[in-house]
């Protein structure tokens, strides 16, 4: 549940930045060559930081995302 109120900016950045994630992870769990991720995937995330103004600002980010989206306790 999230715990930190976004920006519509900023929401559609951490969504754009987990849908990368997943996209990544996916593509790890793919056996026979490298992790292939779709460029439009990361273009996605890029242009979302970069709207939220957070491009180069990872701190903010990831502190932003971490108070949306806690990761789970033991």
């Amino acid at each position: 549940m999230p715990t930190a109120v976004l920006t519509d900016r900023e929401r559609t950045a951490v969504q754009a930045y987990l849908r990368l994630l997943h996209t990544v992870r996916a593509a790890f769990d793919v056996e026979g060559g490298p992790p292939l991720v779709p460029p439009t995937v990361l273009a996605e995330a890029e242009r979302a930081l970069e709207r939220a103004g957070l491009t180069g600002n990872e701190e903010a980010f990831f502190r932003l995302l971490h108070n949306w989206c806690p990761e789970p306790g033991p």
